[in-house]
Parts: C-alpha cells; structure tokens; sequence
C-alpha cells in the first residue's frame, strides 16, 4: 500500500464551507452545523484499507461525541466514475455496514477537498467552535498492519480538549492513508507537490 500523508493545513484556517449531497440525496451544509461546539470533518472512501482499518472505532467515537452535541460529517471525493466503490450506491451501503450516524456526503466536482487541502483517506479536520481549525492529522498511531490497537487517542484527546475549553496541543501527526483519487488532470497544486 502506498501511503499518502495528510497535508497539515494551518491551524487557526477557518472552515472551507461545503453544501454537498448525503446517501440520500439530501444536501448537508457547514451552516448545518452552525450550534455544534466542535465540527469533525473526515475525508473517508469505502474501498481503502486504510479507513477500513479505524471505521468500526471512528463510527464509535463520532457517535459518542454527537451524542455530546459535536458536528460530524464525512466526505468522500474520490472519483467514482474510476472507482465505483466509491459512488454514491455504495457510499449509502458503507453507512448501514459501518454503522455511521452522521451524514456522508459525496465531492463529485472535488472542490471541498480541494478547499480543505485534503489529501488521503482517512483525512481529520477538528473545528473549533469558532469554526477555526485546531487539529488536523492522525487518528491514532494504528495503521494496517503495525500491530497497535485502533484507540483513536490523538483525534479524541483534541476533541475532549475542545469540549473542555482547554488549548488543544500543538504537536500533531499526520494522517497517513490513501492518496484521494483524483479525476484525470484534477489533481491541486499542493498534492502534486507532496508527491
């Protein structure tokens, strides 16, 4: 598997806005979210092994901090034209197979994660409730593979940080999955500088 590293986009980047469609045809917006304390936005696909690897734990967590009052959504930009396990069908199964509550929304033209520098699958963005980005990388040191438990350790001590009031610390991993598939020739400037 070639790993694709996340591209650590400033802390303190106000949220990119996005109104982009669910499973169900319905639009989702960053405004959705506008009363949530903290935002989670995840750029995730179905078919990479690296989020196969934290979905069962990532749904965990989401649904406990949405239980808490945090916004999340996931994204998924991949082109689905070049790999249709990753189209909106199957996206809309991926929620009922891995459990997601939140919604999960498809990028057809790339934009959003173009706006958010995203760059691999998994891809975390945690916002404060200022819609200032406070922490961008890693869910946990797990990776396929290495042996160390999925925990989600370094995503939720952020967020618990957040909900807290308390600063969020400054040393932060990147994530590390696979490179989002871009369409023919759509590939940014800042990914094909990484690569």
């Amino acid at each position: 598997m070639a790993e694709t590293p996340s591209t650590m986009l400033p802390t303190g980047s106000v949220a990119p806005d996005f109104r982009l469609p669910d499973t169900q045809g319905k639009q989702v917006s960053l405004d959705d979210f506008k009363d949530a304390p903290a935002l989670l936005v995840t750029f995730i696909c179905n078919h990479c092994p690296y989020v196969k690897h934290v979905r069962s734990k990532f749904a965990e967590v989401a649904r406990d901090y949405q239980s808490r009052g945090v916004g999340v959504v996931a994204i998924s930009s991949n082109d689905a034209e070049s790999y249709p396990d990753d189209s909106p069908a199957e996206m809309a199964k991926e929620v009922t197979r891995a459990g997601y509550t939140f919604p999960y929304l498809y990028d057809e033209t790339q934009h959003v994660a173009k706006a958010y520098q995203a760059a691999c699958t998994p891809d975390f963005f945690l916002f404060d409730r200022d819609r200032r980005l406070v922490y961008r990388g890693q869910f946990d040191d797990s990776r396929p593979g290495n042996g160390k438990p999925v925990t989600g350790r370094d995503l939720t001590a952020a967020v618990d940080a957040v909900l807290a009031g308390k600063p969020v610390a400054t040393e932060q991993r990147p994530s590390v999955g696979c490179n989002i598939k871009w369409k023919r020739g759509n590939a940014p400037e800042y990914f094909a500088r990484a690569h």
